[in-house]
């Protein structure tokens, strides 16, 4: 049994320049991300002014909390079959 090789965060570009993926993440954290979406790289909502409206750790707690007040619990009906005709002509 072969065990699973840990994921590198260090990659060696074509021209062997050496990229550390973690550091260029972290140093990256706070730049707006490219589109219309108005987000960092965070996930953090961008207002017009550049500054950070809504927190993504926020937002995904929040969502959290609607999921599970949205989905019910409730158990599946159950037929009454006591006055049925077991021929099926009801």
């Amino acid at each position: 049994m072969a065990m699973k090789e840990p994921q590198r965060s260090v990659y060696k570009t074509a021209r062997g320049a050496e990229i550390d993926m973690i550091k260029l993440i972290n140093q990256n954290e706070m730049a707006v991300a490219v589109g219309n979406a108005k987000v960092n790289a965070r996930g953090d909502r961008i207002g017009p002014d550049g500054k950070i409206v809504r927190r993504a750790e926020d937002a995904s707690n929040n969502q959290v909390k609607i999921t599970q007040a949205v989905t019910p619990t409730v158990a599946p009906a159950k037929k009454d079959v006591t006055s049925m005709d077991p021929e099926g002509k009801e």
